[in-house]
């Protein structure tokens, strides 16, 4: 992958993106589908960076349930600063499909650079906006988990959708049970709602291409 397309790398020459991965002693691994990538009961101190393929972000309380806080796809972070601290829940990485994923601990990153080099400045700087970026993101998961009915968390997280895409038709990247363990919902309940909004002309839905036709 161009790691220049990668944005903890932007405004970062190509050139200097080799050598900063070198600089960071960046370890490189291969994930079958399905795999853990990442632990963090049992992994600390790295940030991952998203080569080939998709992951998830996956939440696990202590009566089993399961929860989708994100989705990370190709040239995208995950690791502890990303995600949530201090949270007794187990907390990890799968692969939703074969991927490639890039290491770096948070103290290259984060250590003083000896050659004081303006590459590794722009690399921090990135890390930041990225912080505050999920930050963003995760004020729009808590306003989409407020709603108390499925069906407003459905029309919230498709309204947020076509706000980001800048149009009413989108694609979601979630299948059904996906989207059910983000949304916190159970998956029958929600198909039922699925269709009901359908119905009612609301929306449409082909697989995960959809249409919103009433804002709310």
């Amino acid at each position: 992958m161009d790691y220049c397309k990668i944005a903890l790398f932007e405004n970062v020459s190509p050139a200097e993106c080799e050598r900063m991965m070198h600089c960071f002693h960046a370890v490189n691994a291969r994930f079958s589908a399905g795999a853990v990538i990442c632990d963090y009961e049992k992994t600390s101190g790295r940030l991952g960076i998203v080569l080939q393929g998709m992951a998830s972000l996956i939440r696990t309380d202590k009566n089993g349930s399961r929860t989708i806080l994100e989705r990370v796809g190709e040239g995208g972070l995950f690791g502890e600063c990303l995600a949530f601290s201090g949270n007794p829940d187990a907390i990890f990485v799968t692969a939703d499909t074969d991927c490639e994923i890039s290491f770096i601990t948070y103290d290259e990153i984060s250590k003083r650079c000896s050659n004081a080099c303006l590459c590794h400045t722009q690399i921090t700087e990135n890390l930041f906006r990225l912080i505050s970026e999920k930050a963003l993101g995760l004020s729009e998961r808590v306003e989409v988990l407020s709603r108390r009915s499925i069906r407003e968390r459905l029309l919230c997280y498709f309204n947020l959708c076509a706000y980001h895409t800048k149009q009413n038709v989108f694609s979601i990247p979630f299948s059904g049970t996906a989207l059910a363990d983000y949304l916190c919902v159970d998956r029958s309940a929600m198909l039922r709602e699925i269709r009901k909004l359908k119905e009612e002309g609301m929306i449409e839905m082909d697989k995960r291409q959809v249409t919103v036709h009433a804002m709310q």
